[in-house]
C-alpha cells in the first residue's frame, strides 16, 4: 500500500510529501482567485446603441458609470432615446459577463465548483431577465 509502511503506520515522509503537494495547490489556487478578482474588479465596458444614439460605460458590476448622448436625439422621441439607453446598457451587462468569463477560465479555470459557482453567480447577476417589450429578440429597438 503506498504511503504506509509494515502493519499500517502512516509513512512520515510521503506524508509530508502530500501536505506540500496541498498547500502547493493551495496557494497556487488563492493566487489565481486575487488574479481573477483584481482583473474583475477592473473590468469596464463601454457600448454604443446601435443607432449612435446613445453610449454607455458600465463597471465590474454592471452600474452604469457614464452616459453620452448624441446630437441626434434632438431628432427622436425620449421615448425612443430612453429605449436607445436601455438596449445600450443591457448590451454593455452581455459584454461584461462575457469578458467575466473569460476572465474566470483564464485565471481559475472552469474545472473547480467554485469556479463554476463564480462564473454562474456573475452570469446571473449581470444577465437578468429582459423586461418585456425592451430590446428583446426581434424588437428592433425602436418601437413600443
Amino acid at each position: 500500500m503506498s504511503g504506509a509502511l509494515d502493519g499500517g503506520v502512516l509513512d512520515p515522509d510521503g506524508a509530508m510529501d502530500r501536505m506540500r503537494a496541498w498547500k502547493g495547490r493551495i496557494d497556487k489556487l488563492a493566487a489565481d482567485t486575487k488574479v481573477m478578482s483584481d482583473r474583475l474588479q477592473e473590468l469596464r465596458v463601454t457600448v454604443e446603441e446601435d443607432h449612435g444614439l446613445a453610449e454607455v460605460t458600465v463597471d465590474s458590476a454592471g452600474a452604469l458609470l457614464d452616459l453620452r448622448l448624441s446630437r441626434q436625439i434632438q431628432r427622436v422621441s425620449p421615448e425612443v432615446v430612453a429605449q436607445a439607453v436601455m438596449n445600450a446598457i443591457r448590451r454593455a451587462k452581455e459584454q461584461l459577463a462575457e469578458r467575466s468569463q473569460e476572465i474566470i477560465a483564464e485565471t481559475v479555470g472552469t474545472e473547480s465548483a467554485a469556479a463554476r459557482a463564480i462564473a454562474e453567480r456573475v452570469g446571473r447577476q449581470l444577465r437578468p431577465d429582459p423586461e418585456p417589450g425592451w430590446g428583446g429578440p426581434g424588437s428592433s429597438g425602436w418601437q413600443r
